[in-house]
């Protein structure tokens, strides 16, 4: 589902999807009918045309840029579609709205509430990569490498609830769909926040804080390959040393937007291959683990190493801690940002260890990991909590 509502199907068809996963098509076909009650193609059929509501209620797009942009092979193909499913025309279903795209869109992204947006943003404020990152008056603004070209989004997150408010820039119409469902796993939007809080909040250790500050999410990734070599860097560094080394491999290696419209962002995450030659060069940091980059490119580049949420978590697991110079704390960041994985746990994190102290568990791993397996299914947030502790405790202070 997660390629499908990448737009994998528009662009390599049933076959490419697949092949992705390691089916024959008819052994897709017969799993997702068992599993979703619905074949492939018609789940991506249904992506199309709920992308093309959207789009058609929430932008000025000419209706023929819609269909296109929707995935949509034809504009007779689309007004059928839609027809039939909403049994209106796509202009009924615009209602009034009227307008000249311009390049930019605007599309509103739902998130379960309670929706802790200004938490995320400090997070990835903390975390910005000049160049690529930009984060100003409440709202975070990122490059995108999109299958059809580059792209930049600004999210709106600081009065954010039940939907987060996000300007599309894209070189190619194309790549509205894949744009917002990366978007969707940076921002957590699936997350169930009700359940999480029901199950955390009852914790005798961290029950009060999970009650008092709820949906606070765990930050996903618009690049799963960008997020593993954030996590190597950011091993046994601080954020601010791992973020200045990000920043310096974007101004060497990374490709200049070139959108023509003008952004706070400039410059795009160099990509797998731009680091298969990188021990070539001196970048300040311990040559092993600047090897360690170069074997995961290798291995990312040659397929073994899968990092698009299409494989399965513990697969991709295993073959990353495969990597020479990774170890299990970067194999389980990346499987908690890149991967979307809810139940991830770094008791070694000296961020995890030091909130632990602050609720009284100490702060030798192996008794806050056993504190910590009551907190399954949902660890990677109880994870956050803790990251989270010591602000959240001033700010109860000073109420």
């Amino acid at each position: 589902m997660r390629l499908i509502n990448d737009g994998v199907v528009e662009r390599d068809g049933i076959d490419g999807l697949a092949t992705r996963v390691a089916y024959s098509t008819r052994q897709l076909d017969r799993i997702m009918n068992e599993a979703m009650g619905a074949g492939p193609l018609a789940l991506a059929r249904s992506r199309r045309v709920q992308l093309a509501r959207t789009l058609l209620e929430s932008t000025p797009m000419p209706i023929s840029d819609v269909a296109f942009a929707s995935g949509f092979a034809s504009l007779r193909q689309f007004n059928a579609t839609v027809q039939e499913v909403y049994a209106v025309t796509p202009s009924e279903l615009r209602g009034r709205k009227k307008g000249v795209s311009s390049g930019k869109v605007r599309v509103r992204i739902g998130v379960r509430e309670p929706f802790d947006g200004g938490r995320m943003l400090q997070f990835l404020a903390d975390r910005a990569v000049a160049g690529v990152e930009h984060v100003g008056s409440g709202t975070y603004e990122r490059s995108l490498s999109l299958p059809h070209g580059p792209g930049v989004i600004a999210l709106h997150l600081a009065d954010a609830t039940s939907v987060v408010l996000c300007d599309l820039t894209l070189a190619d119409a194309r790549d509205v769909a894949p744009a917002v469902e990366r978007t969707r796993r940076l921002l957590d939007a699936d997350a169930d926040p009700a359940a999480i809080t029901a199950h955390l909040g009852q914790d005798p250790h961290l029950g009060s804080v999970v009650r008092a500050h709820p949906g606070l999410r765990v930050p996903g990734h618009v690049d799963g390959w960008e997020a593993a070599v954030r996590a190597v860097l950011g091993q046994q560094v601080t954020v601010v040393g791992a973020r200045r080394l990000a920043e310096r491999f974007v101004e060497r290696r990374g490709q200049d937007l070139n959108l023509g419209v003008e952004h706070r962002v400039s410059r795009l995450f160099p990509q797998a291959t731009d680091f298969l030659d990188i021990a070539e060069e001196s970048w300040s940091m311990p040559g092993s683990r600047v090897r360690a980059l170069q074997a995961l490119a290798s291995a990312v580049v040659e397929g073994s190493v899968v990092l698009d949420r299409s494989a399965d978590r513990a697969d991709v697991r295993e073959a990353i801690l495969a990597v020479p110079g990774i170890g299990p704390w970067t194999a389980s960041y990346v499987a908690m940002r890149a991967l979307g994985d809810p139940d991830v746990f770094l008791p070694t994190d000296v961020g995890v260890r030091r909130g632990a102290e602050r609720l009284g568990l100490g702060s030798a791993p192996l008794e806050i990991e056993k504190v910590a397996s009551a907190w399954r299914p949902w660890r990677s947030y109880a994870l956050m909590y803790l990251w989270n502790l010591e602000t959240m405790m001033v700010e109860e202070r000073m109420k």
